[in-house]
């Protein structure tokens, strides 16, 4: 026989198997056990939450021989049949390949016929929020009025995609999300029966992994199962095959971020790059972490074991590191990073862009909104406690009544090339079709003209410098111009070590853009 995946081999098929949904079990079978069935109920809720299994089980229930409790017997002919896929007093329809209105107008001619056997037949619609407007059109009607002898039960993800007509005529049971101590209990309940030797922080990881959902779980738990069959499963195997990483790991990377240790931080993933470690559950748990010690801060001690879920060895480590830093700078922290987490889901450049992060985060200073304007101070505090914080030599050397001296600008040649005209008129058209990262260095870039007639791009930060003049970069850079002027155009890409230099050697082409509207206006 087949192997049977654990989230179907262990579907609760009883109200009193269902875990972390008891609200909404006690309302159900209160209504059978009194006989007070609706015609039509709303099902919503994350994904694994056990919306379509408790549809299942309703329908037994209602149609069971002999219910104990207001929960099917599971033994009589009908809940046999139901279990089994047979009956045809339970059809089970997913509107996501079944959304068109002749799919609902079959339903609504089909419900005109009482059932061969049992009491009710009831339609479970999954993923009901797929149907289009027509089809909920034609099931409005049907569904205020049905007969007395057909129930519908919808489920859906999606809550807010279905009309409020549809809402107005159904009872709504919103499904929580599972927490992590009823998860544990049931997989390890579930480990037993599978002989299945499992360490309990393996156990517990995985339940927090699930987030909220059972299926999840229990898919997860099939998968390091398989990957370590005929072993103890430890919490160190359960990391490999989720490819996630341990926490210590989060606490050096922390304590290397408020270092401003950038090397420390990019040798740290490049560690987990070469252990085979997923990056953007990287980031995930990493913004997790903060959060941690973002309660740590705001929460009353006694309090807060309740709240997360870490042992008392990395709670005392954590409450240490909370000392490190001003809640603001770990809230920057998160926010940084769920910025990048959105930045993942649609690039291919992952690691560049995690490590752009890191550095952002252990220089503050390359930041000019206020957002960082604490992290910077924080920076700068230290450097004074430390005595590591010189003045530059011409600063210190420089009289407060002398003068500055005046920057000579370099000048525009008096007759630029038509080719370098063209460019540098539709310069930021051409920035504004590359996309990120690049566009954001671009435009910090300056467009000049090197000789009489050389185009020059001059950046005076050095990592902008370095990540546009890759090869990579830079032949982004030329398609795009090439692109925009239908043919190839060369451009210089050249670094200046600041915006003296730059104004004294490299003339700004954005002044001859200038020039050019001031005289179309005339």
């Amino acid at each position: 026989m087949s192997y049977t995946a654990l989230y179907r081999k262990f579907r609760p098929g009883t109200f009193e198997d269902v875990k972390g949904q008891d609200h909404i079990v006690a309302t159900l079978k209160n209504q059978i056990k009194a006989d007070r069935i609706g015609h039509a109920y709303l099902f919503t809720g994350t994904r694994g939450t056990g919306k379509t299994t408790i549809a299942k089980i309703f329908a037994k229930a209602v149609n069971c021989e002999s219910p104990v409790d207001g929960s099917p017997c599971g033994t009589c002919p009908t809940c046999l049949a139901i279990a089994s896929g047979a009956s045809m007093n339970v059809i089970e329809i997913d509107a996501a390949s079944n959304n068109g209105v002749d799919n609902i107008r079959e339903i609504v001619e089909e419900v005109s016929y009482s059932p061969a056997q049992g009491k009710y037949k009831v339609y479970i619609i999954d993923e009901v929020h797929m149907l289009s407007l027509g089809a909920f059109n034609a099931l409005l009607k049907t569904l205020e009025e049905p007969p007395s002898y057909v129930i519908f039960i919808l489920a859906t993800t999606e809550v807010h995609k279905i009309p409020i007509t549809i809402l107005s005529r159904c009872q709504r049971y919103d499904f929580r999300r599972i927490s992590i101590e009823t998860i544990t209990n049931r997989l390890r309940e579930l480990m037993d029966t599978e002989q299945v030797q499992v360490e309990e922080k393996a156990l517990r990881y995985v339940a927090k992994t699930a987030d909220g959902s059972m299926r999840d779980a229990l898919s997860l738990m099939d998968q390091c199962i398989a990957f370590h069959y005929g072993s103890e499963l430890t919490y160190d195997k359960v990391l490999d095959v989720l490819g996630a990483v341990d926490t210590g790991v989060f606490s050096k990377m922390l304590r290397q971020v408020l270092d401003g240790d950038v090397a420390g931080c990019i040798a740290g993933l490049e560690e987990i790059v070469v252990q085979g470690r997923e990056m953007v559950q990287f980031v995930t748990d990493f913004t997790w972490y903060l959060r941690n010690l973002l309660l740590i801060k705001t929460a009353d001690s006694g309090e807060i074991e309740n709240v997360m879920d870490i042992s008392s060895d990395n709670l005392k480590r954590m409450k240490e590191e909370a000392e490190m830093a001003d809640m603001e700078i770990i809230m920057r922290y998160i926010r940084v990073l769920s910025e990048l987490t959105g930045q993942l889901r649609t690039t291919s450049q992952k690691r560049v862009l995690i490590e752009m992060t890191l550095i952002r985060l252990c220089r503050p200073q390359m930041e000019k909104g206020t957002d960082s304007l604490l992290d910077r101070i924080r920076v700068l505090e230290e450097k004074l406690e430390n005595g590591n914080f010189t003045v530059p030599e011409t600063v210190r050397t420089q009289q407060p009544d002398t003068p500055q001296e005046k920057v000579k600008r370099a000048e525009l040649p008096k007759a630029l090339p038509e080719e370098i005209k063209q460019v540098a008129g539709r310069w930021y058209d051409i920035v504004g079709n590359i996309g990120q990262p690049l566009k954001t260095y671009l435009k910090s870039a300056r467009l000049s003209v090197e000789g009489e007639n050389t185009l020059v791009m001059v950046v005076s930060d050095i990592n902008a410098y370095d990540w546009i003049n890759s090869p990579q970069h830079r032949e982004e850079l030329l398609n795009a111009i090439s692109g925009m002027m239908q043919r190839d155009i060369e451009i210089q890409i050249r670094s200046a070590d600041s915006d003296r230099e730059m104004d004294e050697k490299y003339p700004d082409l954005a002044e001859f853009i200038h020039m050019e509207i001031e005289e179309e206006e005339e």
